[in-house]
Order: structure tokens, then sequence, then C-alpha cells
């Protein structure tokens, strides 16, 4: 068992040589959380993708972006929150010379979470936003179904917990007016943090 980290620099440390499930053997770097570590807001998503795998930081690729857009348009501040994942290596399938994303399993979920549990007692937010089934899974400590949890404030161990889709939800959508839609109830759901905030 790592020891207990007090930091998020030394708890960025003990990810990066983290053998807690198999994951770490094929991925290029634990990708820790960002941000300050007073963060009132902790956006939490599923794992690492291929463009955070290689850059060893949360968020920065295509669905990074739709994040980055729907903070904005929620009214918050990307700088003032902390961005992490439920699992902190990315794992993926080979597929030529692409590799593919693949769904982290509960074992991993679980092995995983006592990193995310720690960047909470860290950061002490006071609304965890869950991205995704998988961000859900690892905080709520359970299976969740998006459509039946999303838009609402849930009270649990973590505090205040607000369920919604993963931005890269918002990128598979093909149809633009179908697209447009999600997109905009995402920002309605991240406007229910900024509303939280100013109360």
């Amino acid at each position: 068992m790592a020891e207990v980290q007090g930091s998020l620099s030394a708890l960025a440390a003990g990810e990066a040589v983290c053998t807690r499930c198999p994951l770490y053997e094929h991925a290029t770097q634990a990708v820790p959380g960002e941000g300050p570590s007073g963060a009132r807001v902790m956006m939490v998503g599923e794992q690492p993708g291929n463009d955070e795998d290689l850059a060893g930081r949360p968020f920065v690729g295509p669905a990074g972006r739709v994040l980055d857009s729907a903070i904005r348009d929620a009214g918050l501040d990307r700088r003032l929150i902390f961005v992490t994942n439920a699992v902190k290596h990315f794992k993926f399938e080979p597929r030529g010379k692409r590799r593919l994303h693949k769904r982290p399993n509960a074992y991993e979920i679980e092995r995983c979470r006592w990193w995310l549990d720690q960047e909470r007692t860290i950061i002490k937010p006071e609304i965890v936003v869950a991205l995704g089934a998988t961000a859900a899974h690892s905080i709520l400590g359970r299976v969740v179904t998006i459509a039946k949890m999303r838009g609402k404030i849930l009270a649990s161990e973590a505090g205040s917990v607000l369920v919604t889709i993963h931005p890269s939800y918002v990128l598979r959508i093909e149809d633009e007016a179908d697209k447009a839609e999600t997109y905009r109830g995402f920002v309605e759901d991240l406007r229910l943090c900024a509303r939280l905030l100013a109360a």
C-alpha cells in the first residue's frame, strides 16, 4: 500500500510510480489532477485519453476543449477548478498506429479510487462534478445511470456531487442539431455549479 500523501505534488509523485492495477504497464505515464489546492469545484472524468497520456496533463485533447468551452459558457473559471480523472492511466487497445480508448473495469476503478479520495481530502471541494458513468461510479461507490442522476445535486460521503455527461459524449454525436442540444444540456448542468457557488 502506498503511503498517504499530504500535498498535490507528493500525490503526483506517488501516482507516477503506482502499480496498484496493471494499467501502468502500457500507459506512457500517470496523469495527475491539475488545478488549485483550494478549488471549490472538482471535476472528475473517466481516464486520460491519448493526448493526456502523452502530455501528462488532464483534459488537454478534444474532450478537454469541449469541457473548457462548457465551463466558460456556464459562467465558471477553469483556472479555479481542479480537474482530474477516476483512473490515472490510459487504458487502450492498439489498432494499427492508433490507440483506441477502452473503458476501465470495476477493479481498475476501485484500485484507483484510493488516489481520487486523497485528491478530495487535499482539495476539500464544495462540489464534485462526475463527468460520466465511470467518474460517478468512482465517486459514489456504485454503478449509476447518467440519465437518471444528471442535473441535480446529490448528497454523498464525497459531499455535494453533480452527475453529468462526459464531454467526449458530445464529440461522438454526428448530427449537428443533436450535438448542439446535448452541448446546451451539458452547459446547463454545469450552471448548477455556478448557482450553488453563488448561493
